[in-house]
């Protein structure tokens, strides 16, 4: 499994010994060149509502870290779902990667910035519950209120595309709705 390979050797880095350079002189500078910032609309706490005003979906928490160098977000669906994401603009790759794991699912893909200023990332699902796996592309829209539209489509084995999921995601301390969002999330 790609996923779990790539999560292993994740995990086998953070677990490795700080270099004897990085001890004396301090770790180096981190991720400094823009590209590292082109997810940086998604950063900070939300409340996610399904679209057209629609009822409250969940609670993202999207964080930077590794001196700029990691994106992790951290999912608390309404009706109990969890899930997270690691995410990084992969300078071997030349693309920003995603890998998502819940559950229910596995989402990994890359991509970058479209013409528009929306991340859009394409790549594979899996369905560890009946091995499955289909085509999946997620975009992310920053929009002109500062909420961001987040659209999740998986192709069918016709080759045809549905819409797996839309959010909309409300900055909490922004939020008109928040009384509604906590009154959700205290159940």
């Amino acid at each position: 499994m790609t996923i779990l390979r790539t999560l292993a050797a994740a995990a086998a880095l953070a677990a490795a010994p700080v270099p004897m350079a990085w001890a004396q002189s301090g770790p180096p500078p981190g991720c400094t060149d823009a590209v590292h910032d082109d997810f940086d609309f998604w950063l900070g706490t939300w409340n996610v509502y399904a679209p057209d005003d629609g009822p409250y979906q969940g609670r993202n928490t999207i964080t930077k870290s590794q001196g700029g160098c990691l994106i992790t977000e951290r999912w608390e669906g309404a009706s109990g779902s969890t899930g997270e994401s690691l995410n990084a603009y992969d300078p071997l790759a030349g693309a920003w990667r995603q890998v998502w794991v819940s559950p229910g699912n596995f989402i990994d893909y890359t991509g970058g910035l479209d013409e528009t200023g929306a991340m859009v990332l394409e790549g594979e699902i899996f369905y560890p519950g009946n091995g499955t796996r289909a085509a999946f592309r997620g975009t992310w829209t920053p929009l002109a209120d500062g909420t961001v539209r987040q659209h999740f489509q998986q192709q069918g084995a016709d080759g045809e595309w549905a819409d797996w999921f839309t959010g909309i995601y409300v900055r909490v301390e922004d939020d008109p709705r928040a009384d509604e969002a906590e009154a959700a999330r205290a159940g």
